[in-house]
């Protein structure tokens, strides 16, 4: 009876840690935020709003969701570009990747390096109008928004971090690279040699996890070691803190109603 409860218990802890913490938004910048939510929305889809989908037209139109995950813009300059930071870019996948290549750079954005292709799907790479850089991928697997995509000089540490503190499925994206999958976006970290730059104050400024009980989380993460640059705190209708995750990528975790 004993081991059958100690087998229990290990099932239980092993589950627990595949468990992912959602995911719940990207957060870019832009010299005209709703700019660049038209902007998004015209090459790949999603809902125009605002703040938790709120009718208050005081609020600014300023995000796009995509399914549960948001594309958030600040309206500042958006300095130096994603590429080169602790997250060089994220991904869509999308049936016609040449095609909306062209529409993108007729439309104010930038083509990165030739078509490839990868696992019998083709890719093609662009950097947007103000500088974040974006992975268009034929993936028929898990359309629209697709991967988070960071780099790291040690991307198996690296990788760890995030299933330690924020779960996921670690898994290899179509058998080949190592990730975490969350259901609706993959996690994925590439191996480069030299140092790279904090995403505060670029392009892509920082990455976002939901959290049910934001007052649980700030304890079981500190436990773990994780540094907070911003304790927890109300914010409009909810609550938001921040962390550094390694590399200098900065972290929002928000609790919602």
């Amino acid at each position: 009876m004993k081991k059958c409860l100690l087998l229990g218990l290990s099932l239980l802890v092993l589950a627990s840690q595949s468990l992912a913490t959602p995911y719940d938004h990207i957060h870019l910048a832009a010299d005209d935020a709703e700019q660049a939510v038209n902007w998004y929305v015209k090459h790949f889809g999603g809902e125009a709003t605002r703040f938790l989908r709120s009718t208050d037209t005081e609020l600014p139109i300023d995000r796009v969701m995509y399914g549960d995950i948001a594309v958030i813009f600040f309206e500042r300059d958006p300095g130096e570009g994603s590429v080169g930071s602790g997250v060089d870019h994220f991904g869509f996948s999308v049936g016609n990747v040449p095609e909306l290549v062209a529409d993108i750079v007729a439309d104010g954005g930038t083509q990165l390096g030739d078509f490839v292709e990868f696992s019998g799907m083709q890719i093609g790479f662009v950097e947007d109008p103000w500088g974040t850089k974006i992975e268009l991928i034929n993936d028929p697997e898990l359309r629209g928004m697709h991967h988070l995509h960071l780099s790291s000089p040690d991307s198996q540490a690296t990788l760890q971090w995030y299933a330690d503190n924020f779960g996921g499925e670690s898994e290899r994206w179509k058998d080949v690279l190592p990730g975490l999958n969350y259901g609706d976006i993959w996690l994925l970290v590439s191996q480069v040699q030299q140092a790279v730059a904090p995403t505060q104050g670029r392009s892509f400024d920082h990455l976002g996890w939901k959290f049910s009980d934001l007052t649980a989380a700030h304890r079981n993460l500190q436990a773990n070691d994780v540094e907070f640059t911003m304790d927890p705190r109300d914010f409009r209708s909810i609550r938001i803190a921040f962390v550094e995750g390694p590399d200098g990528v900065r972290i929002e975790l928000v609790e919602k109603d």
